[in-house]
């Protein structure tokens, strides 16, 4: 495996934080690849994770909103958002409203609430893309995806003075 400019770089541990992973399980096998990636990522970062499932890619945003909701009326809010699925193109037009409404759905939900989203969600057009992109050896997208969220939470705290 050649390493990314991105997994090349330390991560900051941010002691004490929440990271909330959504995941969509219609693909298994992937799903738990790309689960591998964050949780090890999520370890060197010394964070608490906790993962909540739904059955696709369109139900992950409004999952994500819901818990940001629930942690934030419990005084528990999460520091960072993962989120993991699997879209594999197929003969209807579907694949392109699930990519593109779920990637936009997030981007509105992480802006609109100021919170870090990791978009760990694979749009690929085979099964051999997904296993390409989920696999931690090859090109880890699930650990991207939490690097990206966790390195945005990073510089919260430190825009913060926290660190």
């Amino acid at each position: 495996m050649v390493a990314t400019h991105a997994q090349s770089r330390p991560l900051a541990p941010l002691p004490g934080a929440r990271v909330l992973v959504v995941e969509a399980r219609y693909y298994d096998a992937i799903a738990d690849a790309l689960l591998e990636g964050v949780r090890a990522v999520c370890a060197q970062a010394l964070v608490e994770v906790e993962v909540l499932t739904v059955d696709g890619a369109l139900e992950i945003p409004a999952c994500v909103a819901i818990a940001l909701d629930a942690a934030a009326a419990a005084g528990r809010p999460y520091e960072a958002v993962i989120t993991l699925g699997c879209v594999i193109r197929g003969e209807t037009a579907h694949f392109d409203i699930v990519a593109f409404d779920s990637a936009r759905a997030l981007m509105d939900l992480s802006v609109a609430q100021r919170t870090p989203i990791g978009n760990g969600i694979l749009t690929v057009e085979d099964e051999a893309q997904a296993w390409a992109r989920a696999k931690v050896s090859e090109m880890d997208k699930g650990g991207g995806a939490a690097r990206a969220a966790l390195g945005l939470a990073a510089i919260a705290r430190r825009l913060r003075g926290e660190g």
